[in-house]
């Protein structure tokens, strides 16, 4: 028996976005897993210094964080409640790589663009928690 309400036009509009969002996610973490010697060398020194002292923790936090988070997208689109707790993750593993960057590391300044950007998306992990909460509270996904 299908207990699942039919969803609004927005909710699509949410989740496909939501989906984008995270496939960026992926795409930064393949950058930065496979990173070259040639890329790393172009950078600033401090950068330099930031990716050759990552925790291999701050990395496997990382692509569990994209990675559930794209899971949690397609779940959510196929109207499946699993997309909450694969929300859950994603943002338990966002805050351990924000908690690194934010309090541990000591090679970068986080300013401008590095200040906004990990703040943008713990805001967005947060909220596709809520709204896959908000999508079950609805029916929208079973």
């Amino acid at each position: 028996m299908n207990t699942t309400n039919k969803a609004p036009i927005w909710f699509w509009v949410i989740g496909i976005i939501a989906l984008i969002w995270n496939i960026v996610g992926v795409l930064a973490y393949i950058g930065q897993a496979y990173m070259t010697e040639e890329v790393l060398n172009a950078m600033p020194e401090a950068d330099q210094n930031f990716y050759n002292n990552l925790p291999a923790w701050v990395t496997a936090v990382f692509a569990i964080a994209v990675f559930s988070g794209v899971l949690g997208c397609i779940a959510l689109l196929i109207k499946k409640k699993f997309a909450l707790p694969l929300f859950i993750i994603s943002l338990l593993t966002v805050l351990a790589q924000q908690v690194y960057n934010f309090f541990i590391q000591d090679f970068i300044n986080l300013t401008g663009e590095r200040l906004y950007m990990p703040i943008v998306i713990v805001v967005m992990a947060i909220f596709l928690v809520w709204f896959s909460k908000f999508s079950k509270s609805k029916s929208w996904i079973s």
